[in-house]
């Protein structure tokens, strides 16, 4: 597979989770993901708070979001895009360090995401979102300590 591909792959599934497994082939997986998608989605009330949080209702999206299954999404989320963009048998090493590490301060977002952060309710999008880049950052740079401390 290509750069390209692979980048094709990882974008369809950051659309849906999912796409990027069936444009692979991988049919039951992806089937898999994005049934799973549409549920937690629907039970998290995703699309309502994505909606509130982006008219600048965060309050009502703190009150409309159903966490415990709210709290399933990021790892899920990650998870599909890592899944997209791996090639099997390619030993690529650390490459599921970033999207691990983004799932992990996506889902303290998540825990966080009913407090005020420096006097501002970020909310159940915002704060899991800024998680995720931090995750993603701190993955990236987790991956390369661990490439150099594995070469002899």
């Amino acid at each position: 597979m290509t750069k390209s591909e692979q980048i094709e792959k990882v974008l369809w599934s950051i659309a849906l989770p999912g796409f990027g497994q069936l444009l692979k082939k991988h049919y039951f997986t992806g089937v898999i993901l994005i049934a799973a998608e549409l549920v937690i989605n629907v039970k998290a009330h995703l699309n309502d708070i994505i909606m509130l949080s982006f008219l600048g209702e965060i309050e009502e999206a703190v009150q409309t979001a159903n966490y415990q299954w709210l709290l399933f999404y990021p790892c899920f989320y990650m998870f599909g895009i890592w899944d997209a963009y791996r090639i099997p048998g390619s030993g690529r090493g650390y490459s599921f360090t970033a999207t691990v590490m983004a799932a992990y301060c996506a889902t303290v977002g998540v825990f966080y995401s009913k407090n005020r952060i420096f006097g501002i309710l970020w909310g159940p999008v915002w704060l899991p979102m800024i998680g995720c880049f931090v995750g993603l950052a701190v993955g990236l740079l987790l991956q390369q300590v661990l490439k150099r401390w594995r070469k002899p």
